[in-house]
Parts: C-alpha cells; sequence; structure tokens
C-alpha cells in the first residue's frame, strides 16, 4: 500500500495550542482530542467554551481505558473559533500539536478524536506521520472534502442518523471515498446522542475510549 506524501503546511505559532492531561513523563502513544467550533469565526473561542467542556468527557474516558499505559491524553485549543474556508484553522492547529508532540516525546503513535469541526480537523490533519488512526465524532464532512490523506489510516466515523447539524449520509460517503483510496475506514451508526451526543452519552464515551485503546494496542 503506497501513502500519499505527507504536505506540512505552516504551523501556528498559538504557544497554548495544546493542553496536556495526565501526561506521563516518557509516553510511548498520545491520544490528541479536537472539539467542534464554528463555520467561520476569526475570534478567539471564549473561556467558557461550551464544545471544549463537551469533550472532557471523551478525555476521562480515555485516560479511564489507558490507567496505567504510559498515553498521554492532549486537548487542542483553537486560535480562533471558526475553520474560517481555506484557511483550516482548525486543522492548522491540530498540526502545531502534533509537531510539539513529536518535538517533545519523538515518533509515538497518535490518534485523534474530534467532534464535528474538530473531526474534520482530525481527518484533515490525518497525514502526519505520526498519525495511526483517527476517531471522528458527528464530524462535519463537505462534500468534496479530501480523503487521500487517510491511506493507510484506521478511521472509524461514528455519527446518529437524526443528527440535524451534520450529515450523517455525508459522512458516510466520506468513509467509502476514503476506503477507496486505501484506508481501513468503518462507519459505526450511533443509536442516540444527535449532534451534542449528550443522550446516551456514556455509550459514545466507551465506544470511543474502546477504538482509542483499539488502535493503540492497549488491552
Amino acid at each position: 500500500m503506497t501513502t500519499r506524501p505527507f504536505t506540512r503546511p505552516a504551523p501556528t505559532t498559538a504557544p497554548d495550542a495544546v493542553t496536556l492531561r495526565g501526561a506521563p513523563a516518557a509516553p510511548t502513544a498520545a491520544v490528541v482530542l479536537l472539539h467542534g467550533g464554528r463555520e467561520d469565526g476569526l475570534h478567539a473561542p471564549p473561556l467558557l467554551n461550551l464544545p471544549a467542556l463537551r469533550m472532557r468527557g471523551f478525555s476521562r474516558a480515555v485516560r479511564r481505558g489507558l490507567r496505567g499505559q504510559p498515553v498521554l491524553v492532549a486537548e487542542v485549543r483553537y486560535r480562533h473559533r471558526g475553520w474560517n474556508g481555506p484557511r483550516a484553522d482548525a486543522a492548522r492547529d491540530a498540526l502545531t500539536a502534533l509537531a510539539r508532540i513529536r518535538a517533545r516525546h519523538g515518533d509515538i503513535p497518535v490518534v485523534l478524536i474530534g467532534h464535528s469541526m474538530g473531526g474534520r480537523a482530525a481527518l484533515r490533519a490525518a497525514g502526519h506521520p505520526s498519525v495511526r488512526g483517527v476517531i471522528a465524532l458527528a464530524p462535519w464532512c463537505p462534500p468534496g472534502e479530501p480523503v487521500d490523506q487517510l491511506a493507510g489510516r484506521e478511521v472509524y466515523v461514528l455519527h446518529d442518523e437524526a443528527d440535524r447539524v451534520t450529515s450523517a449520509r455525508q459522512s458516510w460517503e466520506l468513509v467509502r471515498r476514503a476506503r477507496a483510496c486505501g484506508a481501513d475506514a468503518r462507519a459505526i451508526p450511533m443509536p442516540a446522542g444527535g449532534h451534542t451526543m449528550l443522550r446516551d452519552g456514556g455509550r459514545w464515551h466507551r465506544r470511543t475510549a474502546e477504538l482509542a485503546a483499539a488502535m493503540l494496542s492497549v488491552r
């Protein structure tokens, strides 16, 4: 299987682009979480940022699932609230976080977990050489979203088909296209949760933690 060469966009310079939680001294792997946002918005996210708070449940679940293992868990802090068209600011911040983890801890495998806009950012950043796989939660997958960077990666897309904010149909289409380009991509319909994943949230948390542990070969 041939993976398309990775072309690195210019990284951001935000000093707080990544927050480490439960970071071991010498991690052997990492999980990076990316929260949702807006289609457009050049201002910084507010201090009380509900999309970021929603990811805390996933962070806790992942850390519980990896308890006792030297795995770093990181949360990305965006410079801007929006994706902002071709700027793809959230994806650039994801790449900055990956570069910092690689600089600090070497070439350790990374799993990206992203919700909504963060799911789109995770899928875009998956071409980074450290990334082993992506878990996209109710992701924003517009038609024509690139998939070549997913070749050789594990990709799990979880979506409730009742979601009225982002389209599960478009998520399943991205999975189909990703498979065609060489990704190990799988669609996982969720029975409830809508876009916020609050209803039956425990199921979302557990499934995500199980997938992350499996991708990092943690048992």
